[in-house]
């Protein structure tokens, strides 16, 4: 197996660095996306003679996508793949590997995506309205059409189809996820459009009424949030058993995660539709940045529970979180998986023994994508209670007593330089560390803990 070079984000985990950068690339790209289909709307609206207005929100919104897209969402979009690469370059290789002509395709639209939008911005104004209406169609269909792409490689993680390129691609929850993220798409596209209307200087007089008839249009693109939770039943519906349960009840932190998407989710579309199309209220610029700051909540919750719903895998059957397969499980369990690990350790001379050192060397191989030592989601937090025989046990019948955890891959001396290491550091590191040496008996009981949780 391939094994490379590995970065310390610590006192983060691994997972929070590419966790928090995704949340941020995919909130502003899914902005991109329904902005994209806001701006062909609105351009539609003036030149049909339904809203003399509505170009003025597609000149001021434009500046706003642009700024936000191409240059945040470009900057997020190029750490993805750096922080992919440093994290689970294993994952990113499998995914290119069974897709890069997917993603070649995908890097066509979003090049035809970037051409339209930057045609638009330079000279847009000089353009004929046949145009401009073309040329905004063009950049809204070529995002859209990023996103169709993308999110089939992703949702192919989560629930892997059969043999092939297009069985692969056309999985359960391809088509479920897709309009799930083109609803959230409009949303944001409106909720910034609000924001954008009261910043807005309209001709002659009664500001607030020419502002309150475009935040009415925009409030329109509200209206498909009532397809949620359809789509999120659907979605539910056709993802591993196993990955319902984490989802719904069998892990705390992601039951939380997507009760906390689903609230704000429910807050936002009741304010949408009861008040701003019910009722037609107005919605100043302060209320519209507080409605997208609940918006990035429940992106973020809603993408760290799709995130955690892969778990033990980061793909599923095919490649387990720590970047072993399970067909490398039985021969990691002969020769551990040190053995395969041929990078030093940064200051080995802190650790006081051969034991804790290896210790450390098994943690950084086998789990360091998702745990700290003592940092967040830190060993230390959540096994520091346990006793010697309770870490011998937990570690190698990982994927009993942790489901969503991958299997133990290495042998019974590995478990026990690990119970070494978790013993040391909470005893504080000491400089001096005198270990009592481990017996067959001790091994052997390892072993037969090990050979119980066999996969």
């Amino acid at each position: 197996m391939e094994v490379y070079p590995v970065i310390d984000f610590a006192p983060a985990m691994k997972g929070m660095v590419i966790g928090g950068v995704g949340i941020v690339h995919v909130f502003l790209a899914q902005f991109a996306i329904g902005g994209g289909m806001l701006l062909f709307y609105f351009e539609w609206l003036h030149q049909s003679g339904r809203s003399p207005r509505a170009r003025k929100l597609v000149s001021s919104y434009f500046q706003f996508l642009v700024l936000l897209s191409f240059v945040a969402g470009a900057i997020t979009g190029v750490a993805m793949w750096l922080t992919s690469i440093a994290v689970s370059p294993r994952t990113l290789g499998l995914m290119v590997d069974e897709f890069h002509w997917i993603w070649a395709v995908e890097w066509t639209f979003f090049a035809l995506e970037v051409v339209a939008g930057y045609t638009f911005y330079k000279i847009g104004d000089r353009l004929s309205d046949r145009d401009r209406l073309r040329l905004l169609g063009l950049y809204s269909l070529a995002s859209w059409f990023s996103l169709f792409w993308i999110n089939g490689i992703l949702s192919w993680q989560l629930t892997p189809g059969g043999e092939g390129l297009w069985a692969g691609f056309f999985n359960p929850s391809f088509f479920p996820s897709l309009l799930y993220r083109t609803v959230v798409s409009m949303t944001l596209a409106a909720l910034a459009a609000c924001a954008v209307i009261n910043v807005i200087e309209f001709d002659g007089g009664k500001q607030r009424e020419q502002r309150r008839e475009l935040i009415g249009r925009a409030a329109l693109f509200l209206a498909p949030m009532a397809l949620m939770p359809i789509l999120a039943g659907w979605y539910l519906a056709v993802i591993p058993d196993d990955s319902r349960g984490w989802l719904l009840g069998g892990s705390p932190a992601m039951t939380m995660f997507v009760a906390a998407a689903a609230g704000t989710s429910l807050l936002i579309g009741a304010y949408g539709v009861f008040g701003l199309l019910r009722r037609g209220l107005y919605i100043n610029g302060a209320t519209a940045l507080l409605l997208l700051a609940l918006a990035f909540g429940a992106t973020a919750a809603g993408e760290f529970a799709r995130e955690g719903a892969r778990k033990p895998f980061t793909v599923r059957g095919h490649l387990y979180a720590n970047s072993i397969t399970p067909a490398e499980l039985t021969e990691l369990r002969r020769t551990g998986s040190a053995a395969v690990d041929r990078y030093p350790l940064r200051d080995r001379e802190s650790y006081p023994s051969d034991t804790i050192a290896e210790g450390a060397r098994v943690f950084r191989f086998q789990c360091s994508v998702c745990h700290t030592i003592s940092g967040a989601n830190g060993l230390i937090h959540l096994a520091g209670s346990w006793t010697r025989e309770q870490l011998r046990i937990n570690i190698a019948k990982l994927q009993l007593t942790k489901p969503f955890m991958p299997p133990f891959a290495g042998t019974a001396s590995e478990v026990e330089s690990l119970v070494e290491l978790v013993a040391w550091v909470r005893a504080g590191q000491p400089d001096s560390w005198s270990e009592t040496p481990t017996d067959k008996v001790v091994l052997d009981r390892i072993a037969g803990y090990l050979d119980e949780a066999s996969p």
